[in-house]
């Protein structure tokens, strides 16, 4: 890695960081005269390819033509990764921060948006890269390793899940539901340790807890779907919802409808509940939609899906990928006090 191209990215990084960082790439492009192609498609794959987490520091090359490089461990996806532009840092230490791509092979990275932390703070390092993996499991997906053993743990973890409820569906009052799956998390302590996906939390001994969604104890019920694609979901008011697609009178209802109309609208619910209803109910989802969309014609057979890609564009536009995120052994060590 030349020392050139080091210092040009470094500048082009100061530069994007002043602009607004990676979300104002375009509109720095845009007003940089006379960047270079080379320039640019850096810029662009810093977009498109940058890797978030937080690293301890395994080695340093303070000899390297193009600077100091520190071979970082990716506490979130338990991969390494050569990366310039730090500064001064020690091995045992520890960073945070946004990686950017000087390499199309992924070889060199430079760092941006970095915070340091010394080796005594390990735990408190480890909490936050145990947090980032389990509030964004895709982050450890980077890692195709990762995301095999995911796909296998949600397996697994969802025949439990059943063996246990006696159904991959729930509906819990909402005020029963952080004990029901608490209960159920404590009988399989002994199980392999893993960071689950959202709404589900992993403590510094790697066990793992139901934590209720913000606002979800306002609704009557929640539901709990484990799917074997989908993956954990949590939904409010999912008797409301089932009570209707089983009674269509209810559609009549505005506290029944409005269920539905929030279903379609919020982005944070996929569109697993509302094919469950579809497949659960087939002769009366087409009375039910008809009267919440003010839509006689509406079929379920014809329009559904069509219904659904428009409400749930995020969701038809991303990969699906496991709803369980393994984590490494090194960032558990690190949780329990491990050197």
């Amino acid at each position: 890695m030349g020392p050139e191209l080091i210092e040009r990215a470094i500048r082009l990084r100061q530069g994007l960081g002043e602009a607004g960082g990676l979300a104002a790439v375009e509109r720095f492009i845009g007003s940089q005269r006379g960047l270079s192609r080379a320039d640019r498609d850096l810029v662009l794959d810093w977009a498109a390819n940058s890797v978030r987490g937080v690293f301890e520091v395994k080695a340093v090359a303070r000899r390297e033509r193009g600077g100091e490089a520190v071979t970082g461990l990716n506490l979130v996806d338990d991969l390494d990764y050569r990366v310039y532009g730090l500064g001064t840092r020690e091995e045992g230490g520890f960073f945070a921060a946004t990686l950017l791509p000087l390499a199309e092979d992924d070889s060199a990275w430079l760092a941006g948006d970095e915070i340091a932390y010394p080796r005594a703070d390990a735990r408190q390092v480890a909490r936050l890269a145990v947090d980032l993996a389990t509030r964004e499991p895709d982050l450890v997906f980077r890692n195709q390793e990762k995301t095999a053993q995911g796909w296998a743990y949600m397996r697994r973890d969802r025949e439990e899940f059943v063996a246990f409820f006696g159904n991959d569906e729930l509906v819990l009052p909402a005020v029963e539901a952080e004990g029901r799956l608490n209960a159920y998390y404590r009988m399989r302590r002994e199980s392999a340790l893993a960071a689950r996906g959202r709404h589900r939390a992993v403590s510094d001994a790697g066990e793992t807890t139901f934590v209720m969604p913000e606002g979800f104890f306002e609704f009557d019920t929640v539901g709990i779907i484990y799917d074997e694609f989908d993956g954990f979901v949590v939904v409010p008011e999912y008797g409301l919802l089932r009570a209707m697609f089983a009674d269509p009178a209810l559609a009549a209802d505005p506290a029944h409808a409005n269920v539905l109309r929030a279903y379609l609208r919020e982005d944070s619910i996929p569109p697993l509940p509302l094919r469950r209803m579809a497949a659960a109910y087939p002769g009366n989802v087409d009375a039910v939609f008809r009267r919440v969309l003010g839509n006689r014609t509406f079929s379920w057979q014809q329009n559904g899906s069509g219904l659904l890609r428009k409400r749930k564009p995020g969701y038809y536009a991303t990969e699906r990928t496991p709803g369980v995120a393994v984590l490494g052994d090194r960032v558990l060590a690190l949780a329990r006090g491990a050197a």
